[in-house]
Protein backbone atom coordinates (compact mmCIF):
# COMPACT_ATOMS: atom_id res chain seq x y z
CA UNK A 1 0.00 0.00 0.00
CA UNK A 2 1.44 3.39 -0.94
CA UNK A 3 1.44 6.12 1.99
CA UNK A 4 1.35 9.47 1.34
CA UNK A 5 0.82 12.33 3.89
CA UNK A 6 -1.49 13.85 1.49
CA UNK A 7 -3.62 12.40 -1.20
CA UNK A 8 -6.01 14.91 -3.91
CA UNK A 9 -8.18 12.81 -5.60
CA UNK A 10 -8.68 15.10 -9.26
CA UNK A 11 -5.70 17.09 -10.52
CA UNK A 12 -7.64 19.92 -12.46
CA UNK A 13 -7.51 23.85 -10.77
CA UNK A 14 -8.55 22.98 -7.43
CA UNK A 15 -6.34 19.74 -7.15
CA UNK A 16 -3.64 21.03 -8.87
CA UNK A 17 -3.29 24.63 -6.99
CA UNK A 18 -3.56 22.36 -3.51
CA UNK A 19 -0.79 20.24 -4.46
CA UNK A 20 1.10 23.49 -5.87
CA UNK A 21 0.88 25.17 -2.39
CA UNK A 22 1.38 21.63 -0.18
CA UNK A 23 4.27 20.59 -2.16
CA UNK A 24 5.89 24.41 -1.54
CA UNK A 25 5.00 23.47 1.99
CA UNK A 26 7.45 20.16 1.38
CA UNK A 27 4.12 17.98 2.27
CA UNK A 28 4.77 14.77 0.68
CA UNK A 29 1.80 14.97 -1.89
CA UNK A 30 0.43 12.67 -4.25
CA UNK A 31 -2.56 13.43 -7.05
CA UNK A 32 -5.07 10.77 -8.36
CA UNK A 33 -7.08 11.16 -11.28
CA UNK A 34 -8.81 8.92 -13.35
CA UNK A 35 -7.56 10.53 -16.55
CA UNK A 36 -4.32 11.15 -18.13
CA UNK A 37 -3.49 14.75 -18.53
CA UNK A 38 -3.63 16.71 -20.97
CA UNK A 39 -7.16 15.85 -21.01
CA UNK A 40 -10.16 17.56 -23.00
CA UNK A 41 -12.48 19.07 -20.18
CA UNK A 42 -15.51 21.36 -21.89
CA UNK A 43 -15.34 24.61 -20.18
CA UNK A 44 -16.17 28.55 -21.44
CA UNK A 45 -12.77 29.12 -20.13
CA UNK A 46 -12.37 32.45 -19.13
CA UNK A 47 -10.30 33.70 -15.82
CA UNK A 48 -10.22 36.80 -14.49
CA UNK A 49 -6.85 38.65 -13.15
CA UNK A 50 -7.52 37.03 -10.05
CA UNK A 51 -6.94 34.04 -10.46
CA UNK A 52 -3.33 34.64 -11.84
CA UNK A 53 -2.68 36.65 -8.76
CA UNK A 54 -3.91 33.72 -6.83
CA UNK A 55 -1.09 31.51 -8.87
CA UNK A 56 1.54 34.25 -8.37
CA UNK A 57 2.42 34.44 -12.08
CA UNK A 58 2.04 36.97 -14.10
CA UNK A 59 -0.52 36.71 -17.58
CA UNK A 60 2.21 37.44 -19.82
CA UNK A 61 3.94 34.50 -17.93
CA UNK A 62 1.33 32.33 -19.02
CA UNK A 63 2.87 29.71 -21.50
CA UNK A 64 -0.44 28.91 -23.88
CA UNK A 65 -2.11 31.22 -26.19
CA UNK A 66 -4.73 33.86 -24.43
CA UNK A 67 -6.97 35.54 -25.58
CA UNK A 68 -8.07 39.31 -23.74
CA UNK A 69 -11.45 40.68 -23.24
CA UNK A 70 -11.58 44.43 -22.32
CA UNK A 71 -15.70 43.97 -22.50
CA UNK A 72 -18.51 41.31 -22.96
CA UNK A 73 -21.25 42.15 -25.12
CA UNK A 74 -24.35 41.09 -23.23
CA UNK A 75 -27.65 40.39 -24.04
CA UNK A 76 -30.46 40.71 -20.97
CA UNK A 77 -33.46 39.56 -22.57
CA UNK A 78 -32.46 40.97 -25.85
CA UNK A 79 -31.19 44.12 -25.00
CA UNK A 80 -27.46 44.63 -25.65
CA UNK A 81 -25.62 46.49 -23.01
CA UNK A 82 -21.64 45.92 -23.17
CA UNK A 83 -20.17 45.14 -20.24
CA UNK A 84 -16.08 46.52 -19.32
CA UNK A 85 -14.41 43.61 -17.71
CA UNK A 86 -11.22 42.28 -17.64
CA UNK A 87 -11.26 38.79 -18.50
CA UNK A 88 -8.96 36.20 -20.37
CA UNK A 89 -10.20 32.92 -22.30
CA UNK A 90 -8.39 29.79 -21.84
CA UNK A 91 -8.25 26.56 -23.09
CA UNK A 92 -8.88 24.10 -20.13
CA UNK A 93 -6.86 21.07 -22.65
CA UNK A 94 -3.56 23.80 -22.12
CA UNK A 95 -4.47 25.24 -18.22
CA UNK A 96 -5.35 22.32 -16.72
CA UNK A 97 -1.84 20.14 -17.73
CA UNK A 98 -0.08 23.30 -17.02
CA UNK A 99 -1.24 23.82 -13.85
CA UNK A 100 -0.76 20.36 -12.90
CA UNK A 101 2.83 19.77 -13.91
CA UNK A 102 3.63 23.39 -12.20
CA UNK A 103 2.48 21.85 -9.11
CA UNK A 104 5.56 19.28 -8.74
CA UNK A 105 3.74 16.76 -7.48
CA UNK A 106 3.87 13.06 -8.52
CA UNK A 107 0.07 12.22 -10.59
CA UNK A 108 -1.28 8.58 -10.98
CA UNK A 109 -3.94 7.52 -12.92
CA UNK A 110 -6.52 5.85 -11.18
CA UNK A 111 -10.00 5.46 -10.76
CA UNK A 112 -11.21 5.78 -7.14
CA UNK A 113 -14.22 3.35 -6.07
CA UNK A 114 -13.42 3.08 -2.40
CA UNK A 115 -12.76 5.25 0.49
CA UNK A 116 -12.85 4.09 4.40
CA UNK A 117 -11.66 5.84 7.11
CA UNK A 118 -8.91 3.35 9.85
CA UNK A 119 -6.50 4.22 12.52
CA UNK A 120 -6.83 8.35 11.70
CA UNK A 121 -6.33 7.48 7.80
CA UNK A 122 -8.22 7.05 4.45
CA UNK A 123 -7.59 4.26 2.83
CA UNK A 124 -8.98 4.12 -1.04
CA UNK A 125 -8.91 0.85 -2.32
CA UNK A 126 -6.63 -1.14 -0.28
CA UNK A 127 -4.16 0.67 -2.44
CA UNK A 128 -3.54 4.37 -0.66
CA UNK A 129 -3.23 5.74 2.31
CA UNK A 130 -2.93 8.95 3.26
CA UNK A 131 -3.79 11.27 6.74
CA UNK A 132 -5.37 14.00 4.28
CA UNK A 133 -7.58 13.47 1.78
CA UNK A 134 -8.87 16.40 -0.55
CA UNK A 135 -11.69 16.05 -2.62
CA UNK A 136 -11.40 17.32 -6.08
CA UNK A 137 -12.47 15.65 -8.54
CA UNK A 138 -15.61 17.81 -9.83
CA UNK A 139 -19.01 17.01 -9.62
CA UNK A 140 -19.16 13.32 -8.85
CA UNK A 141 -15.89 13.32 -6.69
CA UNK A 142 -15.58 9.98 -5.11
CA UNK A 143 -14.81 11.84 -1.85
CA UNK A 144 -18.18 13.71 -2.02
CA UNK A 145 -20.19 10.55 -3.04
CA UNK A 146 -18.10 8.63 0.02
CA UNK A 147 -17.34 10.93 2.82
CA UNK A 148 -19.64 14.16 2.15
CA UNK A 149 -22.98 12.90 0.49
CA UNK A 150 -24.95 12.40 3.69
CA UNK A 151 -23.51 15.45 5.64
CA UNK A 152 -23.50 17.91 2.44
CA UNK A 153 -26.84 16.99 0.55
CA UNK A 154 -26.58 19.56 -2.81
CA UNK A 155 -29.57 21.29 -3.47
CA UNK A 156 -31.39 20.59 -6.28
CA UNK A 157 -31.76 24.43 -7.15
CA UNK A 158 -28.83 25.22 -7.09
CA UNK A 159 -28.03 22.54 -9.52
CA UNK A 160 -26.60 23.98 -13.31
CA UNK A 161 -27.45 22.07 -16.79
CA UNK A 162 -24.75 22.69 -19.64
CA UNK A 163 -24.51 21.80 -23.01
CA UNK A 164 -21.62 22.79 -24.70
CA UNK A 165 -19.05 22.45 -27.40
CA UNK A 166 -15.38 23.45 -28.08
CA UNK A 167 -13.56 23.42 -31.53
CA UNK A 168 -10.98 24.42 -34.06
CA UNK A 169 -12.57 27.30 -36.11
CA UNK A 170 -11.89 30.65 -38.14
CA UNK A 171 -14.08 33.15 -36.21
CA UNK A 172 -14.55 35.99 -37.90
CA UNK A 173 -16.01 38.08 -34.64
CA UNK A 174 -13.12 38.20 -31.62
CA UNK A 175 -15.40 39.39 -29.21
CA UNK A 176 -17.37 37.50 -26.17
CA UNK A 177 -21.35 37.39 -26.55
CA UNK A 178 -23.38 36.49 -23.63
CA UNK A 179 -27.24 35.71 -24.44
CA UNK A 180 -29.13 35.80 -20.66
CA UNK A 181 -32.75 34.43 -20.19
CA UNK A 182 -33.34 34.28 -24.01
CA UNK A 183 -36.80 32.07 -24.66
CA UNK A 184 -37.05 31.45 -20.95
CA UNK A 185 -33.63 30.13 -20.27
CA UNK A 186 -33.04 30.62 -16.69
CA UNK A 187 -29.04 30.95 -17.37
CA UNK A 188 -27.50 32.17 -20.09
CA UNK A 189 -25.30 31.46 -23.56
CA UNK A 190 -22.25 32.33 -24.47
CA UNK A 191 -19.90 32.22 -27.80
CA UNK A 192 -16.10 32.13 -26.50
CA UNK A 193 -13.35 32.78 -29.07
CA UNK A 194 -10.28 31.57 -28.05
CA UNK A 195 -6.71 32.35 -28.90
CA UNK A 196 -4.85 30.35 -31.29
CA UNK A 197 -8.01 29.33 -33.39
CA UNK A 198 -10.94 27.54 -31.13
CA UNK A 199 -14.12 28.53 -30.20
CA UNK A 200 -16.55 27.65 -27.40
CA UNK A 201 -20.17 27.62 -27.30
CA UNK A 202 -22.66 26.61 -25.09
CA UNK A 203 -25.82 27.35 -23.10
CA UNK A 204 -26.68 26.46 -18.95
CA UNK A 205 -29.60 26.90 -16.74
CA UNK A 206 -30.92 26.31 -13.45
CA UNK A 207 -32.80 22.14 -14.11
CA UNK A 208 -34.76 22.13 -11.53
CA UNK A 209 -36.66 26.03 -13.11
CA UNK A 210 -36.27 24.36 -16.52
CA UNK A 211 -37.83 21.47 -15.48
CA UNK A 212 -40.67 23.35 -13.61
CA UNK A 213 -41.19 24.97 -17.00
CA UNK A 214 -41.86 21.87 -19.14
CA UNK A 215 -38.38 22.71 -20.50
CA UNK A 216 -35.31 20.69 -21.23
CA UNK A 217 -31.50 22.14 -21.63
CA UNK A 218 -31.95 20.12 -25.32
CA UNK A 219 -34.72 22.74 -25.87
CA UNK A 220 -32.63 25.31 -25.76
CA UNK A 221 -29.51 23.98 -27.32
CA UNK A 222 -31.44 23.43 -30.60
CA UNK A 223 -32.77 26.96 -30.26
CA UNK A 224 -29.38 28.54 -29.83
CA UNK A 225 -27.53 26.53 -32.10
CA UNK A 226 -29.79 27.87 -34.72
CA UNK A 227 -29.68 31.77 -33.78
CA UNK A 228 -25.46 31.08 -33.83
CA UNK A 229 -26.21 30.34 -37.62
CA UNK A 230 -28.51 32.86 -38.54
CA UNK A 231 -26.36 35.55 -36.99
CA UNK A 232 -23.45 33.69 -38.85
CA UNK A 233 -21.11 34.11 -35.73
CA UNK A 234 -20.88 30.02 -36.30
CA UNK A 235 -21.24 28.65 -40.32
CA UNK A 236 -21.25 25.45 -42.13
CA UNK A 237 -20.81 23.86 -38.57
CA UNK A 238 -22.22 19.99 -38.00
CA UNK A 239 -22.64 20.49 -33.88
CA UNK A 240 -21.64 18.01 -31.68
CA UNK A 241 -22.51 19.28 -28.19
CA UNK A 242 -22.15 17.34 -25.09
CA UNK A 243 -23.66 18.01 -21.41
CA UNK A 244 -22.97 18.24 -17.97
CA UNK A 245 -24.15 19.07 -14.62
CA UNK A 246 -22.33 21.25 -11.59
CA UNK A 247 -23.54 23.09 -9.11
CA UNK A 248 -23.27 27.04 -8.03
CA UNK A 249 -22.29 28.23 -4.46
CA UNK A 250 -25.66 28.65 -2.62
CA UNK A 251 -25.00 28.16 0.80
CA UNK A 252 -21.91 27.68 3.56
CA UNK A 253 -22.30 23.98 3.99
CA UNK A 254 -19.95 21.57 6.16
CA UNK A 255 -16.90 20.90 3.46
CA UNK A 256 -13.94 19.72 5.93
CA UNK A 257 -15.45 15.91 7.97
CA UNK A 258 -11.62 15.23 9.87
CA UNK A 259 -8.94 15.73 7.66
CA UNK A 260 -11.03 15.28 4.58
CA UNK A 261 -11.73 18.17 2.44
CA UNK A 262 -13.51 19.49 -0.28
CA UNK A 263 -12.96 21.74 -3.01
CA UNK A 264 -14.20 23.41 -6.30
CA UNK A 265 -16.79 21.71 -8.21
CA UNK A 266 -17.06 18.77 -5.50
CA UNK A 267 -17.76 21.54 -3.22
CA UNK A 268 -20.49 23.20 -5.69
CA UNK A 269 -18.26 26.38 -5.61
CA UNK A 270 -19.03 28.16 -9.11
CA UNK A 271 -20.42 31.84 -8.89
CA UNK A 272 -23.82 32.39 -8.56
CA UNK A 273 -24.39 35.06 -11.65
CA UNK A 274 -21.94 33.38 -14.20
CA UNK A 275 -21.68 29.81 -12.74
CA UNK A 276 -17.51 30.38 -13.66
CA UNK A 277 -15.73 27.54 -11.21
CA UNK A 278 -12.10 28.33 -12.45
CA UNK A 279 -11.24 31.01 -9.61
CA UNK A 280 -13.33 29.59 -6.63
CA UNK A 281 -11.60 26.28 -7.61
CA UNK A 282 -8.49 27.64 -7.28
CA UNK A 283 -9.26 29.54 -4.04
CA UNK A 284 -10.72 26.71 -2.64
CA UNK A 285 -7.51 24.69 -3.36
CA UNK A 286 -5.06 26.56 -2.02
CA UNK A 287 -7.61 27.26 1.29
CA UNK A 288 -7.89 23.51 1.57
CA UNK A 289 -3.88 23.11 1.81
CA UNK A 290 -3.47 26.11 4.01
CA UNK A 291 -5.83 24.08 6.25
CA UNK A 292 -3.62 21.14 6.37
CA UNK A 293 -0.33 22.90 6.63
CA UNK A 294 -1.46 25.04 9.90
CA UNK A 295 -3.77 22.67 11.06
CA UNK A 296 -6.21 25.28 11.14
CA UNK A 297 -10.47 24.89 10.31
CA UNK A 298 -11.18 24.99 6.47
CA UNK A 299 -12.77 28.00 5.53
CA UNK A 300 -13.72 30.20 2.43
CA UNK A 301 -14.43 33.60 3.48
CA UNK A 302 -12.83 34.72 0.17
CA UNK A 303 -14.45 33.54 -2.27
CA UNK A 304 -16.91 35.43 -3.55
CA UNK A 305 -20.39 34.42 -4.95
CA UNK A 306 -20.05 36.58 -7.87
CA UNK A 307 -18.03 36.82 -10.55
CA UNK A 308 -19.38 40.42 -11.11
CA UNK A 309 -19.42 41.86 -7.40
CA UNK A 310 -22.44 44.98 -7.38
CA UNK A 311 -23.90 43.83 -10.37
CA UNK A 312 -26.69 42.15 -9.81
CA UNK A 313 -28.56 40.24 -12.23
CA UNK A 314 -32.36 39.65 -11.75
CA UNK A 315 -33.52 35.99 -12.09
CA UNK A 316 -29.62 34.48 -11.33
CA UNK A 317 -28.33 36.20 -7.95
Amino acid sequence: MLDRTAIIVGGGPAGAACAWKLKTAGIDTLVIDKKTFPRLKLCAGWVTPKVFKLLQIHPADYPHPLLSFKRLICYFRGVRVPVRSRQYSIRRYEFDSWLLQRSGAPVEQHTVKTIREENRHYVIDNRYRTKFLVGAGGTHCPVYRELFSQLHPRSEAARISTVEEEFRYDYRDANCYLWFFENGLPGYGWYVPKEGGYLNIGIGGKQAAMKNRGQTINDHWRRFARKLVNTRLVSEREFNAKGHVYYIHRHTLPLQAGNAYLTGDAAGLATVDMGEGIGPAIQSGLNAAEAIIFQTPYRMPRISKFSWPGIIIPGIN
